[in-house]
């Protein structure tokens, strides 16, 4: 397998006021081809040719870290792309809804507790929701770590890079972090992740 950057599933201007053009320009072509591209370089040669993106991340944590960070951030931005739409946030799907209502203590809770995640992640790092054990869990990682290292299947990840916020919030990051939730949140690709992992 060789890693390959996907176009926006929107318009690089779709996601305005939230996030601009210019941040999606230079955070998809230019961060994430790195990625891609280092990435690439990184796998020949590895032993983990031929592996799917999910068990080169797992496999090279702890072992090969320029390829994990690499292989990891290409796996979180893939799906970064596609956890946000044009009018985004709103009502969560049913199921989804009560679990999060049994698992973290109602939607309120879990939307606090996951900013806080991503305000309280020193440096560069993630924010996610994920399934660990049958359980929705909320959870921080540094640099281009996800919860598949940890057990659990990301199903919402929130990215708290510089790059990813710098251009239209400056250091306001608990800002970013709550226009992300409840205007830029694609809820219905969050639950065709849940219902998977589940």
């Amino acid at each position: 397998m060789s890693f390959a950057l996907e176009d926006l599933p929107y318009a690089y201007d779709a996601l305005g006021p939230y996030m601009s053009a210019e941040t999606l320009e230079y955070h998809h072509d230019k961060h994430h081809l790195a990625y891609v591209t280092n990435g690439n370089n990184l796998l020949e040669g590895s032993g983990l040719e031929g592996k799917s993106l999910e068990e080169i991340v797992k496999e090279s944590y702890g072992t090969n870290a320029g390829l994990f960070n690499n292989a990891g951030q290409h796996y979180n931005h893939l799906h970064f792309w596609k956890w946000m739409k044009p009018n985004g946030g709103g009502a969560l799907p049913g199921a989804l809804a009560k679990k999060i209502d049994e698992d973290l203590g109602g939607f309120d809770k879990f939307r606090a507790d996951f900013i806080n995640a991503g305000v309280t992640q020193f440096g560069s790092g993630w924010a996610w929701l994920a399934v660990k054990d049958g359980k929705l869990v909320v959870m921080k990682t540094p640099n281009g770590e996800n919860p598949l290292v940890h057990g659990a299947t990301p199903i919402l990840g929130c990215d708290v890079w510089e790059h990813s916020y710098y251009i239209d919030y400056r250091n306001a990051r608990p800002k970013y972090l709550e226009a992300f939730v409840d205007n830029l949140v694609n809820w219905e690709y969050v639950e065709e992740l849940f219902n998977k992992a589940v």
